[in-house]
């Protein structure tokens, strides 16, 4: 007997309570499981439920429950962000066409109701355009996040992503930092597919080939990488994707972060990433075979390989006559020196070679410094520091103050620096020539370069006169024969020497002699017209 009732035991009957307690907590296990699996479990409550505790903190977060059909009601919900979709689009491309417009769902097989419900909606119901099937979670919480409106559909164990997007942005205007005088007056904004669709208006093949990827584990931002299939060389396509593929980082906010996170070389003051906000200038640079980035939420887009001389060429020489073009590229080229050794030549020259000047103007020079107290390079730091503490006050200033500000206040400041001797009015001269010829560069960080390069070429003429500055240039020389970006050398075409390509280099050679593209970066379609 007692053998018996250790092999049989007695069943305890459940309370009430204990039954609930077993239902709630088979609710939560099934919670669970879903995020375990993070699939959709074609539940529609629970799939539903899990929704509304992922954002039930976030209030712009719609979540809006409605039943289709006529015969058998087929609970549904569309799930979207306020602000971010266009709630017009999703009126009357989506609930419109399955609300108000009721069909016979009973009337499908029932092998149809439970696989292919979601594909006859799609095909016989909604009348919005760009559609796609969700499978997991992490797609849905993206498609909302991102401006798509999500479908759920009792029974199905896909959703619908349908594609509402339509938020306020900034309409697509002239670039402030790239302005010509001749030329197209649009430029990039913030929008991502405004952008992409300014460089596939300009470049109107099917080869230019758009590629997308998110990057960001928080802020899964949307970077495009564009290029022609058949120019573009290959390799240069799969090291950018290689090198972007390597990123892990929580956000990205501007393609300032793509630039320093994939550049060739982190420790240089030139640019190795070129980035622009015309499309002009990304349609002629993927004409030649390079890439273009494209981030989501700024105006700036990235080209890669980029090269030195890039950085003086505009868009503008190509819409005018080529003497014209080549003129100002040299004219640009001359500043760029200027701007790097002026005020180092005027310190050398004073402090250590005085022989090399004329008679008169060094008596002039020498009558000019006779009462300032300090020797010609700190001079020289003294003006350029404040110089650069008015150009960053104009930057940062409204744009109507921060021009009066920087110009009146240069005048103002070196006019009373003057009068009360604590500078020269030549070393007045020098520095607003070479503040002058800075402006000239096309490209914002190149000049920024030549900024910090400039104080480091005045510290050498102050300690070696000429030598100094001699050996300075030269480790320069080095150190840009040294860079690459994405494997092309950064001195293309001078080094190495390619005489193909210095058509359009110091000079510009008229359109119709342009007949190939630049070696180096393009290595399989080279004509780009007939002799």
């Amino acid at each position: 007997m007692r053998r018996f009732r250790k092999i049989v035991k007695p069943t305890k009957l459940k309370s009430p309570i204990q039954e609930d307690e077993t239902v709630l907590a088979d609710s939560v296990d099934s919670v669970d499981s879903i995020e375990s699996t993070n699939l959709l479990s074609g539940i529609f409550d629970q799939d539903l439920q899990h929704i509304k505790k992922t954002f039930e903190k976030s209030s712009d977060i719609i979540i809006r429950e409605f039943r289709i059909g006529m015969g058998k009601k087929i609970k549904s919900a569309v799930i979207y962000t306020d602000g971010l979709a266009d709630s017009m689009m999703i009126q009357h491309f989506i609930l419109t066409s399955l609300m108000n417009e009721p069909f016979e769902v009973h009337s499908l097989d029932e092998g149809v109701r439970s696989t292919k419900i979601i594909d006859w909606i799609e095909k016989c119901r909604l009348t919005i355009g760009a559609i796609s099937e969700i499978q997991n979670f992490d797609q849905l919480f993206n498609a909302v996040l991102s401006g798509n409106t999500v479908i759920l559909i009792e029974g199905c164990k896909d959703a619908i992503s349908a594609s509402t997007i339509g938020w306020e942005d900034r309409g697509v205007t002239e670039p402030a930092s790239q302005t010509v005088v001749r030329g197209p007056r649009e430029g990039f904004s913030e929008n991502f597919r405004t952008n992409t669709a300014l460089i596939r208006r300009k470049i109107g093949d099917p080869n230019l080939l758009c590629e997308t990827k998110k990057i960001g584990r928080v802020t899964k931002t949307n970077i495009a990488v564009m290029y022609i299939n058949g120019i573009v060389n290959d390799k240069i396509v799969e090291e950018v994707h290689r090198r972007l593929d390597k990123i892990d980082i929580d956000g990205i906010l501007e393609s300032g972060y793509i630039e320093e996170l994939i550049q060739d070389e982190t420790y240089t003051p030139f640019p190795t990433i070129y980035n622009t906000e015309r499309p002009d200038v990304v349609a002629g640079c993927l004409l030649e075979g390079r890439v273009a980035i494209i981030v989501d939420g700024t105006p700036f887009v990235l080209i890669v390989p980029a090269l030195f001389i890039q950085s003086f060429q505009v868009a503008e020489d190509y819409y005018q006559r080529a003497d014209i073009a080549t003129l100002l590229r040299i004219l640009r080229i001359i500043c760029f020196l200027i701007a790097l050794v002026g005020p180092s030549f005027y310190i050398a020259v004073t402090t250590y070679h005085q022989e090399m000047l004329p008679t008169q103007l060094l008596i002039s020079l020498a009558a000019q410094r006779e009462g300032v107290p300090f020797p010609a390079f700190v001079e020289a730091i003294m003006m350029e520091v404040t110089f650069e503490i008015l150009r960053e006050a104009g930057i940062r200033m409204p744009r109507a103050v921060g021009q009066a500000v920087s110009i009146v206040g240069a005048l103002v400041l070196g006019q009373a620096a003057v009068e009360a001797g604590i500078v020269s009015a030549s070393m007045v001269i020098v520095v607003s020539i070479t503040a002058i010829a800075n402006f000239v560069f096309p490209a914002y960080n190149m000049a920024i370069s030549v900024r910090m390069l400039r104080f480091g070429m005045m510290a050498l003429a102050a300690s070696f006169g000429l030598y100094g500055v001699t050996l300075g240039l030269l480790a320069l020389l080095l150190h840009l024969n040294s860079l690459r970006s994405f494997g092309i050398p950064y001195m293309a075409p001078f080094g190495p020497f390619i005489l193909e390509d210095q058509r359009d280099t110091l000079f510009r050679v008229p359109h119709w002699k342009m007949l190939s593209r630049p070696r180096l970066i393009n290595q399989k379609n080279m004509k780009r017209q007939q002799d």
